[in-house]
């Protein structure tokens, strides 16, 4: 378990740097300080994040069954979190935006196909809830990042003022 963790944490981080560090090399005058911040910050929202991910399409396969499903809930193994970490690499601007989202599409399919397995729903009907749980989860915190980029310009422009 210890190492989904440290895959996860590092999945988080990655994602955050391919955002952090292009905003970064277009602002020169940013301190490292902040940099760094942002990026321990930034990198544990995108793990908690990826981390949630089976959570959420667990729950919403629940609400699908007339009953809770028998097994055991849908977790991260170190096999299904090891193409998150790559996915994250890819997330460089340039650097594959395609790539990253085939890698994600391929890890989806592997945990839709456990979630199936899991509580008994069709493949289709699984996948449908590891989408929807991943696009809830994403429109979350691109919600999130817009509100804190939009009240980090307000306090910028009102310290110069």
């Amino acid at each position: 378990m210890s190492l989904v963790v440290v895959l996860l944490l590092f999945a988080g981080v990655s994602e955050a740097a391919g955002r952090i560090l292009p905003l970064a090399v277009r602002r020169p005058g940013m301190s490292r300080t902040l940099v760094a911040g942002s990026l321990v910050a930034g990198g544990l929202v995108e793990g908690a994040v990826l981390a949630l991910w089976p959570s959420a399409a667990w729950t919403l396969a629940e609400l699908l069954l007339s009953a809770p499903p028998p097994g055991a809930r849908l977790v991260w193994t170190p096999d299904l979190v090891a193409p998150l970490v790559l996915a994250a690499v890819l997330a460089f601007p340039l650097l594959g935006p395609f790539l990253h989202l085939l890698l994600f599409v391929g890890v989806g399919a592997q945990l839709a196909s456990q979630l199936a397995m899991g509580t008994g729903l069709g493949w289709w009907s699984a996948a449908g809830c590891v989408a929807a749980a991943g696009t809830g989860l994403g429109v979350a915190v691109e919600a999130v990042r817009r509100l804190v980029v939009r009240i980090s310009a307000t306090e910028a422009r009102e310290s110069i003022a």
